[in-house]
């Protein structure tokens, strides 16, 4: 908010807007309405976080409502890439706070100077964002085509593959890079993980995988967590410094069918959720929502945090969009429901030819099947796989492949798709 008595704006002209009790107020500020406050060309009033709005708040609390009770706290941005690196920027200003006296740039502890003294950790495969920031957080990147590889303050556990049986013990992997950290001179303040690994090839975590890593980062232990246990160990959470952020991007808003946001299927709390791309329908909105404590954390550097066009008012209107229809029209059921006819019919289609289709994994509307040369040695068949996409496309069908082989055959449609769109899909890979 710009002022002490913040203004709730609810009509603009030309240079003017208006209040609610219709007291008018020259802008003087605003250099993004350029044309004007509702152009009779562009239909809509524009209006940014600076000012208060209904639209704005009964978003803010209809997304926080679809989240657990800790995270009730939003920031609205543009993008995914832009909420992780703001979700990165919190972790920071938390480990600020819980370390005043460390820098966060560089340690002389550090085997080297130029090692930044917070580290984060990632998952194999994992993709975050295209900005700066994030590049040496996405594996998918810095060591795939053009990429200058791993940071040294980056530390990277290996992503789990139920399917071939390896990197399924989400405790040691995360001890082993809470160690590499540690003799690197450093801290972990955050671990970025997709709630189901999406470029790393549609990985679905083993149940218990997140559970199990999160106790680790927070120096809980390796623990099944009794009903209630979370609520007492989260001061502990916080207390050691790292923050866990569940990178939603691809897969919140309903998409997992059984529950909304893809890490309630890991029975885990995250302190951050990032979210984007389904969030405005293709409108250009993204956003991360976190904890009142992690949120006081970042305020009290006294940097004010302010987007242009974060927050605005065509954006809060597609996001409002987006929730009403997945409740009016049942999305989220239709989502469970289309998921497991979808299930059985690559799993139809995987006992038909069992020496292509090695796996098949997802939840809700979001598959993959691993394509192999070999279903006895596993190894993965990325000319198959995209012989496949391009047949498929030939016959008016859009898949895409991706995984660290470029093997795994990624299905993750509109939530509208149906049982006839299962069937023609299943018609087209039959």
């Amino acid at each position: 908010m710009s002022y002490k008595e913040p203004l709730h704006i609810v009509r603009g002209q030309g240079c003017y807007l208006y209040d609610e009790s219709g007291a008018e107020y020259l802008d003087c500020v605003n250099n993004v309405a350029s044309v004007g406050h509702a152009n009779p060309q562009l239909g809509c009033l524009y209006t940014n976080s600076r000012y208060l709005s209904s639209e704005l708040t009964s978003y803010c609390q209809e997304l926080t409502d679809t989240l657990p009770e800790p995270l009730q706290v939003a920031y609205l941005v543009n993008s995914g890439s832009e909420a992780n690196d703001l979700a990165l920027r919190i972790a920071s200003a938390a480990a600020a706070q819980t370390h005043p006296n460390t820098s966060c740039s560089s340690s002389s502890n550090s085997s080297s100077s130029s090692t930044p003294r917070d580290h984060v950790v990632v998952m194999a495969g994992a993709y975050h964002g295209h900005l700066t920031s994030l590049i040496p957080l996405s594996p998918y990147k810095f060591w795939g085509k053009g990429g200058e590889g791993k940071a040294d303050w980056v530390h990277v556990m290996p992503c789990p593959d139920p399917y071939r049986g390896t990197n399924l013990d989400g405790a040691a992997a995360a001890r082993a890079v809470l160690a590499e950290a540690a003799a690197a001179g450093g801290r972990v303040v955050a671990f970025f993980c997709e709630s189901i690994i999406s470029c790393g090839g549609q990985i679905g975590l083993p149940p218990g995988y997140l559970a199990a890593v999160y106790a680790v980062m927070h120096k809980a232990g390796v623990v099944v967590l009794p009903p209630g246990y979370l609520a007492a160990v989260y001061a502990v959470m916080h207390e050691a410094g790292v923050v866990c952020i569940a990178d939603e991007v691809q897969t919140g808003f309903a998409r997992s069918g059984d529950v909304f946001w893809a890490f309630e299927t890991q029975g885990v709390v995250p302190d951050i959720v990032t979210m984007g791309k389904p969030m405005g329908n293709g409108f250009p909105i993204g956003g991360l929502v976190t904890n009142h404590s992690l949120a006081a954390a970042f305020a009290a550097g006294g940097m004010e945090y302010f987007n242009t066009y974060g927050g605005n008012n065509a954006a809060v209107a597609a996001g409002r969009a987006v929730l009403q229809e997945i409740r009016q029209q049942g999305l989220q059921q239709r989502a469970a429901d289309t998921g497991r006819c979808l299930q059985a019919s690559l799993l139809s289609l995987q006992s038909r030819f069992p020496q292509l289709i090695g796996d098949v994994r997802g939840i809700g509307l979001f598959y993959g099947l691993d394509i192999v040369t070999c279903p006895v040695t596993k190894a993965p068949g990325p000319m198959f796989a995209g012989a496949i996409k391009e047949a498929a496309k030939a016959r008016r069908v859009l898949l895409s492949t991706d995984g660290p082989a470029e093997n795994v055959i990624k299905i993750k449609p509109p939530l509208v798709f149906g049982r006839a769109e299962v069937d023609r899909l299943a018609a087209v890979l039959g």
